[in-house]
């Protein structure tokens, strides 16, 4: 295998078309916008990842290739981007993470054209063929949470704080479902458009409710813009705050929480036995000051290197189905960590 460089230009992509050689992969992961600030160590972890899939041999002889594509842009920008390459031939195959309304623009954007795999968790419900997920669904990460707080903890007054799209929307309503089986109440539910946080105002109802825990499935920027105002609250140490979508780039984003009450629902934390000595092999490619892992870029990871055995296995097409492939997937499950400084450690 060559040791060129596996991140390609977009641009010159689809000028050349498609290419015999190697196998293209759309890297769509955020490079501005609001989960902007998770994309730094997802490109990491990709140039990680085809570069040791060609190390060992490639894919069947190719050689894996990565085009990025900025899925923090608006939805029909993205849109826009896949599509020409996908038409021009530049592209084999997608992967990455984004927001959940761009994740479904996508997917009925390569549907029957090229595999497309979706890393994050995700909102749950049918893919179209060709479209497989690696993540969580909202029961997966709410049965931890539910069981925990709600149950052993006995927090039996929520509020579901989050942004206005199809992933909080559907957290919230598997959260619901879950607490009432504990015995607790949500007693507010609120969710705000992208990079609308009214922190203060959100943190004086949430005061007036007298509540226990809030679930945040607010993400990125508004996740950050929230934390660091409730930090300074006075029911920082009183109410428990617990988000499904905040890593170890979110935590170090607010300077760590040290109030005890800060949790994240993940299937994956940097605080975790290295795995295969992942985590060795990123800091050994990228030195001390390489962004910091967490579970996005953990995804990317695991999703290419996903895709190289299933394409290995001659099950990657663009009709492949999850019913097909879900045995060859990895399983994650969801677990409880709290924040400690600037680490997330697993609960029990």
């Amino acid at each position: 295998m060559s040791d060129a460089p596996v991140l390609l230009d977009p641009l010159d992509c689809l000028v050349a078309g498609p290419s015999s050689d190697s196998l293209r992969i759309g890297l769509a992961v955020p490079a501005s916008g609001i989960l902007g600030l998770t994309g730094p160590a997802a490109v990491a972890s990709a140039v990680l990842a085809a570069e040791e899939i060609n190390a060992s041999g490639g894919l069947r002889g190719r050689r894996m290739e990565l085009v990025p594509v900025d899925a923090g842009a608006h939805p029909d920008e993205v849109v826009r981007v896949v599509d020409g390459l996908v038409a021009a031939g530049a592209i084999d195959a997608l992967c990455g993470f984004h927001t959940s309304d761009v994740h479904r623009r996508l997917e009925v954007t390569t549907t029957g054209r090229i595999p497309y795999l979706f890393t994050p968790p995700h909102e749950g419900g049918a893919r179209l063929p060709g479209v497989l997920l690696l993540g969580e669904s909202p029961v997966d990460q709410m049965l931890p949470v539910a069981a925990e707080l709600a149950g052993g903890a006995r927090r039996t007054r929520w509020a579901l704080i989050g942004n206005d799209y199809i992933w909080p929307r559907a957290v919230h309503a598997a959260a619901g479902r879950l607490l009432g089986s504990y015995g607790a109440e949500v007693v507010m539910a609120e969710l705000v458009p992208f990079g609308r946080v009214d922190a203060e105002r959100l943190i004086d109802a949430l005061s007036a409710c007298r509540v226990d825990a809030v679930l945040l499935s607010l993400v990125g920027r508004d996740l950050v813009t929230f934390n660091r105002a409730f930090a300074c609250s006075p029911l920082v140490q009183r109410v428990a705050r617990v988000s499904g979508a905040l890593d170890e780039t979110g935590l170090l984003e607010i300077d760590g929480d040290e109030s005890g009450e800060l949790y994240a629902t993940m299937a994956w934390f940097a605080a975790d036995p290295d795995r295969d000595g992942f985590q060795e092999r990123y800091l050994n490619r990228w030195g001390d000051a390489a962004p910091r892992l967490g579970v996005y870029a953990s995804g990317c990871y695991d999703g290419l290197q996903t895709l190289a055995v299933l394409h290995d296995a001659h099950l990657l097409g663009p009709d492949t189905s999850m019913d097909r492939v879900d045995a060859m997937l990895p399983h994650r499950r969801s677990r409880l960590a709290r924040a400690e400084g600037l680490e997330l450690l697993p609960v029990g």
